[in-house]
């Protein structure tokens, strides 16, 4: 049995040993979640699976903050997204505003969220990590 306080907070995993591939970021999905990073292409991939709402995305917006102030091109892979709120997408437009930010294969419910909002005209939105790198 998992902790209340461990079942309810991500988890940031980052392998600085290991240089993945996108399909093994995907293969690596853990149950909570949680943020994985790695540099692909020249590119910054960020990694999300799980569910992000003001109480969840801390390491989520740590990780694009930081990956926006150091890498010219930063990809956030939010095929995994199985819940994510205002704060998400406030989160998304806020790091877009401030660097490039390519969003890659959006979950139903990420995808819904944005044309609901009108931000899939503002936010440029891939279907894979090797096209968002290369673009």
């Amino acid at each position: 049995m998992v902790p209340w306080d461990e079942a309810v907070s991500p988890t940031l995993m980052s392998d600085a040993d290991e240089k993945p591939t996108p399909r093994r970021a995907i293969e690596r999905v853990p149950e909570q979640a949680s943020v994985y990073q790695y540099e692909y292409r020249g590119a910054w991939v960020v990694t999300a699976h799980g569910s992000f709402d003001m109480h969840t995305v801390r390491p989520l917006a740590d990780a694009l903050k930081a990956a926006v102030g150091r890498h010219p091109k930063v990809v956030l892979d939010a095929s995994g997204v199985t819940f994510a709120d205002s704060t998400f997408l406030n989160l998304l437009i806020l790091n877009h505003q401030t660097g490039t930010l390519r969003v890659v294969s959006p979950s139903r419910q990420v995808r819904r969220l944005c044309e609901l909002t009108g931000v899939d005209r503002v936010l440029e939105v891939r279907r894979t990590v090797e096209d968002a790198a290369g673009s």
